[in-house]
Formats: structure tokens, sequence, C-alpha cells
């Protein structure tokens, strides 16, 4: 992967490039990078342009044997290590077992995230992780002589997957053989392991500027500038969730926000009992659920901008537009307010495997609640 390739993250290239010219380079460092911002493509970048034969000012060349095996995730001096499971009971697993499904991924999905990779692998509901015996066959690897390349190099990808048992690799990571280096690409510092976190250089990566957003989707997505500004607006920064959206029709969570809200307001229970079933479905799926939990907050947002700015300056649809408006007539600022957090705090129980069915059962009791100017219950 070449740092052109990477969206909107010129400034963090460059600084990785200016440390390897300047002879400052860490052998140790954690690309710190919130989910869809771009921290496994930089990741992948920045190993390429270590083995490029013949490096370029801007980052790899793209064409010297180093590079077209480092594209191609075939490089011998590249080590890869990522959450895995066990194939079936009683294995031990390490990242080589799933070496294949890597290479696959990562070429047609570097902005998934760890339920992106661990779906496409079979996991279902299994937890991944960086195991014991991947610790020991890291180890083993890195103490090897390099092949081709003047370094041996380490990418871990979310090394938030490592339990103790990451402890193993910090005399590697103190004392590690000569041009040995650790790439860690993380999205959240509080979840790494302190004892590492505290062994390595720090790079912190923001999330993808909106304009940069706007112009990726626009030229490398052939999305219309008005749905980019959308999804970009949407999104805020997450390159994943985009893709994501433009996968699955926002048209649909419109319609299924506007059945939502009438079931509700009618008190159509039979009605809102069906829907309550097709949302909570297996079909519908937790990523889905969350996604309709976010247009509905965004559209909340775009209602309360409706007070204030002319309409036209708003990305939304017609339909859109005029379902905000009738929405600005049944439910204040404050009341708006509250069904925010009340989605926020649902979204967050979705993540954490709440059941989908009780609680959008909940969660339409407390929007009636909301509506009627009500104070919830206290349960």
């Amino acid at each position: 992967m070449l740092f052109t390739d990477v969206i909107g993250q010129s400034a963090v290239a460059n600084q990785l490039i200016q440390s390897v010219q300047q002879n400052r380079l860490s052998h140790a460092l954690i690309l710190l990078a919130p989910e869809g911002a771009g921290g496994l493509p930089l990741g992948l970048a920045f190993t390429q342009y270590l083995v490029c034969e013949n490096k370029q000012p801007q980052g790899p060349c793209g064409q010297c044997g180093g590079c077209i095996k480092a594209s191609q995730y075939i490089h011998p001096d590249i080590h890869f290590s990522y959450p895995v499971i066990p194939r079936k009971a009683g294995d031990k697993p390490v990242s080589t077992d799933y070496i294949n499904e890597w290479r696959e991924f990562v070429s047609t999905n570097p902005y998934g995230n760890a339920y992106d990779w661990l779906q496409f692998i079979g996991a279902e509901n299994k937890q991944g992780n960086i195991t014991a015996n991947e610790c020991q066959d890291i180890i083993r690897k890195l103490n090897l002589k390099s092949f081709e390349s003047g370094y041996k190099i380490l990418l871990m990808w979310l090394p938030e997957y490592l339990g103790n048992e990451g402890n193993r690799l910090l005399k590697l990571i103190e004392e590690p053989p000569i041009n040995t280096l650790f790439i860690l690409v993380a999205e959240n510092q509080e979840q790494i392991l302190a004892t590492i976190l505290s062994r390595t250089h720090l790079i912190k990566v923001n999330p993808i500027p909106k304009e940069e957003m706007v112009k990726s989707l626009v030229e490398r997505g052939k999305v219309p500038p008005a749905r980019a500004q959308q999804i970009a607006t949407i999104t805020a920064g997450n390159y994943r969730e985009a893709v994501y959206l433009l996968q699955h029709s926002e048209d649909d969570y419109h319609e299924l926000l506007r059945n939502w809200l009438n079931y509700i307001f009618t008190g159509n229970r039979i009605a809102l009992q069906e829907w309550i079933e097709g949302i909570s479905s297996a079909k519908t799926g937790r990523e889905n659920q969350k996604q309709f939990l976010r247009y509905f907050i965004n559209l909340l947002e775009h209602t309360i901008r409706l007070q204030f700015i002319d309409r036209s300056q708003l990305a939304f649809s017609e339909d859109e537009m005029d379902f905000s408006a009738k929405l600005l007539k049944l439910a204040n600022l404050e009341q708006m307010e509250q069904i925010v957090d009340t989605l926020d705090n649902a979204y967050y129980h979705i993540e954490r495997n709440a059941n989908a069915k009780m609680l959008f059962h909940a969660l339409s009791i407390k929007l009636q609640y909301i509506f009627k100017k009500k104070a919830l219950p206290v349960i």
C-alpha cells in the first residue's frame, strides 16, 4: 500500500517518512487511530516504505521487488499479528493460521474494524484474541535474521486484544535484535497493556478531515457530491462507517424510522411489536441496529440545525427535510436532548451485546414518555 492510498493522513505519513530520513525512527511505535481513520492503511504503507529499495520523498516507489512483495503482503521480513479464534475446540491458534484470509481482508477492506475481521474469518459470537502462543511465535520469528531488507518488522493490528500474555513481549520490545521494528496499530489507548504502552512511541492519528472524506467518496466511490457531504457529516471521519452506509441504503433507515415513530404515536401495539421483532432479528444484525440509531441521532441534530440555518445548507434529502420539519412540531429542544441521550445509551448497550428485542421494546416505551412530556419511570 502507498501513502497516497491512505485517505487524509498526509501529516502523519510525512512524520513517519521524516523519522526514517532523519534517522529518528523508534524501534517500537503505536499508531493510535480511531476506527475508520486509517491506522491500518498507514501501518501497511509504512511497512512498505521501510522495505522499499528505492525510497521516494513522498513514500515507497511501488515498483521495486520489496514494494511488490509488501503490497501483496508476502514480504518475508514483514510479519503480521492480529486477533484470531480457534478453528476447532482445543486449538491454540496463531496469526499465520489465518494468513490467507488476512491478505484478502486487508486487500479488500483495509479500513475494516475488529468486528469485520472476526466475521470475515467466521468467528460469529466468538471472542478474538492475540494469544500466548502467538507471542511465542512472534519472539521466534523476530529472532531470525532478515531475509531481504534491512529490517525485520512486526505489524500488530489491535494490541488491545493482547491479554496479560503480552508481557511476554516486553523483553523483546525493550531489547530487540538490531533493526527489528514493532509497529502497533491500535484504536483504544486505555485497553493497551500499560507495560507495553510505556515502552513504545505513541503517534496519534486524527479522524479523517471532512473535506478529505468528501473528496475520497466523490473520486473513489463515485458518490454524488451532495450525498458525499451527507455521509461525511454523519460518519465524522470514519471511512469504514462511510462505506457501510453507502452499502446499506439510508432510505431503508428513513422508512424504518418513519414506521417506528408512527406506531409509537398511534399506539399500534401489534405493528410496533412486529417492528421490534424485525429490527431485533439476526438478519438485521447488531451493526445495522447501531447504524439505524446513529441515523436517527443525526436526523435529530439536523432537525435542531434547521431552526437556525437555511435548509439549503443541510445535505439531507427532501423527504428527510420534511420529516425533520414534522419532528420540530412534535418535540422541543429539551425533548430532543432527552431522545439523543436515550439513543446514545441504547447504542452503547448494543455494542455490548444487549438483548436487542428487550432494548428496542424499552426504547419504544421511553420515546412514548418523552414525546408525551411525561417523566420516565424509575425501575
